[in-house]
């Protein structure tokens, strides 16, 4: 029979979340919803459709071509106003990004209430489609029939 763990000796790796007080496990995602939210508030305070304000586009300024990026901070200024359709006309691919980037910080908080890691671990697979989906969307709002799509 072993001995029982010592419980001044510093938590493993498996055992330190659980053992951090809840107020401690939620500071990191805290900081992070605060860093965004702060990051929102600076783009919807400094309205990226006047020119001026940003740097434009490398790819727009020097090759013509809308990135997937472009429209961005226009939608996310949108979004800190509550116009949804505007932002989805101004990036929609950025839009859908915003509400990945929300599911996936409350399935943060709620492990880390919990005191269990967050596992997430996309694989090869994941990694293509999402290339793939960049891609397209990069290569339909720069089609003549994709006008619908620029910002």
């Amino acid at each position: 029979m072993s001995a029982p763990a010592d419980p001044s000796a510093p938590p493993t790796t498996a055992e330190a979340p659980r053992r951090r007080g809840p107020a401690r496990r939620l500071a990191v995602p805290a900081g992070v919803l605060a860093a965004t939210v702060a990051a929102f508030a600076y783009v919807g305070t400094v309205d990226p459709n006047e020119p001026g304000h940003y740097p434009a586009c490398p790819l727009l300024a020097h090759a013509g071509i809308w990135c997937p990026g472009c429209g961005g901070l226009r939608s996310a200024h949108a979004v800190w106003h509550g116009e949804l359709a505007t932002a989805l006309h101004a990036n929609a691919l950025a839009v859908a990004g915003y509400a990945l980037f929300a599911v996936g910080w409350l399935v943060w908080v709620v492990c880390a209430a919990r005191g269990r890691p967050v596992r997430f671990s996309p694989s090869r697979a994941h990694a293509w489609a999402a290339g793939v989906v960049l891609a397209c969307f990069s290569v339909a709002r720069n089609m003549p029939q994709g006008g619908w799509l620029h910002p």
